[in-house]
């Protein structure tokens, strides 16, 4: 399973843990990654993503996934949530 949030992109950085004595080692930054369930409004069923918290925050801020969906860019979707996107725009148009 890969470290990657579904819905922004966020992945691991790397940097340097220093000690007290000025010695640098390598390390990596993980994204805080959450397993959710969210439920869509308009096609009235549940999806399960991979998301960061602040991804999170920003789907309740947003409204719930539907609002979110209407609103996120391709390029930052994964192919997953490209899908459910493209169902939700379908449904509310319809």
């Amino acid at each position: 399973m890969s470290r990657v949030c579904e819905f922004t992109g966020k992945g691991p950085m790397t940097g340097n843990n220093v000690s007290h004595a000025k010695n640098r080692t390598r390390r990596r930054f993980l994204p805080n990654l959450q397993d959710v369930t969210l439920k869509s409004e308009a096609l009235d069923r549940t999806f399960k993503f991979r998301l960061s918290t602040a991804a999170l925050r920003t789907v309740d801020h947003r409204g719930g996934l539907d609002g979110f969906m209407a609103k996120a860019k391709d390029t930052e979707l994964s192919t997953g949530a490209l899908k459910v996107k493209k169902d939700i725009l379908k449904a509310v148009s319809a």
